[in-house]
């Protein structure tokens, strides 16, 4: 095995050995009771009264007797008997047992009789005229009552192994084999035999974030340094960002470089059907932290338990979750400073948990992480193409350039999809053009080449396509084109577009207004090629009319609105009263109207200049279904601005620093000469 192989098995925490007695005695109480039915001898035999076996014995149909415990007696019949038909109904559900011969070997009839003595004299009487060779014999025998013990004793010790058995599975087993340990945390531990292998040095992207969480580490290792100067320990820290930016994998990597214990387990824990189970398992977590001190415990998904409390609660209910989340207040405020115990918790929703918990003195530090920048991608695809075979034809720059807005963990999808095309088109290593696939699959999803498309919905999807390309080309602040394709893709994607948006927080109204022109220029081509329009720009139409709504009524981007904002970023999502007046909604859905009109027939004026050039474009999209930048350069000549793209701008950035960086040394290794 080797050394990486051993570090993953080393990641895992070692499963607890957990004991299957419990299957095993079902299955022993489950063979006794088919022993009690099918080998008890008593079981299936007919019971009658003793002048009916006074009847039977004077014909001669008994064939044996047997006295069982002074009590019973059990009759058995000779064969030429059972085929009698007045027997035949009693014994005939006997006919079908699973074991061979059981209807001769085993008793037929039974009876209860007042003593053994009395009867055996009864017996005497009826047989004493009869030859000694032709009297029926019979034997006393002492036997275990199975039936009575299992139904006085058997059944109450079943029932108890049943309770026993149903509360062990509803509670997962518990450390211990307690029946009632329903209120035991469920957190993972992960200390020094279940060590945790991953460093700083496996998180990319999130530089401000490590230096805040170094912090915390260096508090766990040297706490003294700090306490020495007065200051304390910081209690809890709360991850906050989008999801897939690596908030639980930053928690991981804090508990692998400070070497201290650390639990793990999701808000979603604390979650039982039973009352109070939520809060037992919080106290039971802090105190197992406290018994680990110093250590970590981390709380992923913590909206699961932290949501303000009083928000969609009905009037007087009881909230299981409210009652968790105040023994989690109660918990974390009754730390003492230098406990040596730290929370981390993570979410993607902040606006939704209680400030309560979100004060200092619980949560001292929230540490925001968003979707990583141009830089930051770039590092994220290095810590994730170490392990791959690539060509050197890859350009991580170039990449980290062409998936803006992508998070680490879309990042790590890439490179795998990458990986997975390269194996199945049989290369030896991964290069350009299958990330360049796997890029658009993420995107745009997977490709259907075999899907059949008349050739007027091919034309119409081509014309859509290259509206959107000529639109984005000739306006000023629109993103530039890097790849259009007419190929499906998707659920209903008939055509992809692919373009370069720009690294930036902030934009102005033109640069919103471009950017509605250029997802109208589908729509306005199929208006003005065709003279009619097709439902291909749903998405476009639901894109622009949220941009509309949002430049009028939340950025303040319309002159008679004005500088006004409805948006309330601490209200929940479900808003169901407006902000404002009828009327001042009938103004805003007017407004909006005209924005969007205004944005199509600027796009349609230039789409009816450019409309050579959309016919060129086009035809070659016909021909050859994808086309990238180059190839627009070629048809309809280089973009009429200045403006250097995202990758541009951040190779010359780069070039402009290792010059500077190399003029430096130069300097300095002059002055040495001299």
């Amino acid at each position: 095995m080797s050394e990486n192989q051993d570090n993953k098995k080393n990641m895992l925490p070692r499963p607890s050995q957990k004991n299957n007695y419990q299957i095993w005695l079902l299955i022993a109480l489950i063979l006794f009771i088919i022993g009690l039915t099918y080998f008890n001898r008593n079981v299936g035999a007919a019971e009658i009264n003793q002048n009916k076996f006074e009847r039977m014995l004077a014909i001669g149909d008994v064939k044996e007797i047997v006295i069982v415990n002074d009590r019973i007696v059990e009759v058995t019949l000779t064969t030429e008997a059972m085929k009698k038909p007045e027997y035949q109904q009693e014994i005939g559900q006997r006919n079908n047992s699973p074991f061979p011969n059981s209807t001769t070997q085993m008793p037929q009839f039974k009876f209860y009789v007042s003593s053994a003595e009395v009867f055996k004299a009864d017996l005497e009487k009826l047989q004493k005229d009869a030859p000694v060779e032709n009297r029926v014999p019979w034997r006393l025998e002492t036997r275990t009552d199975f039936n009575s013990w299992f139904f006085s004793w058997g059944f109450l010790i079943v029932l108890v192994f049943g309770f026993y058995f149903l509360m062990r599975r509803m509670t997962g087993g518990g450390p211990g084999g307690q029946i009632f340990n329903i209120g035991r945390s469920r957190a993972t531990l992960f200390d020094s035999e279940s060590k945790i292998k991953i460093t700083f040095a496996d998180v990319a992207g999130l530089d401000e974030a490590k230096e805040e969480v170094e912090e915390v580490v260096d508090f766990l290792k040297n706490p003294s340094k700090y306490t020495n100067l007065g200051g304390k320990i910081p209690k809890g820290v709360l991850l906050v960002g989008p999801p897939g930016t690596g908030k639980t994998l930053l928690a991981k990597a804090v508990a692998g470089e400070s070497g201290v214990p650390f639990f793990s387990l999701s808000g979603s824990d604390f979650v039982e059907m039973f009352v109070g189970v939520g809060a037992a398992r919080v106290r039971d977590l802090f105190k197992q932290a406290k018994e680990k001190a110093p250590c970590i415990v981390f709380i992923d998904e913590i909206d699961a338990i932290g949501r303000s409390r009083g928000r969609g609660q009905v009037p007087g209910s009881n909230d299981e979750r409210e009652n968790t989340l105040n023994s989690l207040l109660v918990e974390m405020d009754g730390f003492g400073t230098d406990s040596g115990v730290i929370i981390m918790a993570a979410t993607n929703r902040p606006d939704v948990l209680d400030s309560a918990l979100m004060r200092p003195g619980r949560f001292d530090r929230q540490i925001s992480i968003d979707k990583p920048d141009i830089n930051g991608r770039d590092a994220i695809f290095k810590v994730h193409l170490k392990p791959l075979k690539l060509d050197a034809s890859v350009d991580i720059k170039k990449l980290a350039a062409q998936t803006p807005g992508f998070a680490g963990a879309e990042i790590a999808n890439v490179c795998n999809e990458a990986a997975l095309i390269a194996a199945r088109r049989d290369k030896k290593k991964i290069d350009m053009q299958d990330f360049q696939d796997a890029i658009d699959r993420v995107i745009g999803g997977l490709e259907k080449k075999n899907k059949i498309i008349s050739p007027e919905e091919k034309k119409i999807v081509a014309y859509h396509e290259s509206g959107h390309a000529i639109a984005g080309w000739f306006l000023e602040h629109a993103n530039p084109l890097v790849k259009v394709s007419i190929v499906p893709r998707g659920v209903a994607a008939l055509g992809y577009a692919q373009y370069l948006p720009k690294e930036q927080f902030l934009y102005t109204a033109e640069m919103l207004m471009d950017e509605m022109c250029m997802t109208l220029g589908g729509r306005a081509a199929e208006d003005i090629i065709f003279g009619k329009v097709s439902t291909g720009a749903l998405s476009d139409l639901e894109h622009i009319t949220k941009m509309a709504y949002s430049m009028v009524s939340i950025y303040g981007m319309n002159d008679k609105i004005g500088n006004v904002s409805f948006y309330d970023s601490k209200r929940s999502d479900y808003m169901f009263d407006k902000p404002y007046s009828d009327a001042t909604a009938e103004l805003i859905d007017k407004e909006v109207k005209l924005l969007i009109q205004e944005a199509y027939v600027r796009t349609k004026n230039l789409l009816t200049d450019k409309k050579a050039e959309l016919e060129i474009l086009a035809k070659e999209l016909l021909e050859k279904e994808i086309l990238f930048q180059s190839d627009l350069e070629r048809l309809i000549g280089k973009r009429p601005f200045e403006h250097l793209t995202t990758y541009q701008a951040y190779t010359n950035g780069k070039a402009a620093k290792d010059a500077e960086k190399e003029i430096v040394v130069e300097e300095k290794e002059t002055e040495i000469e001299k």
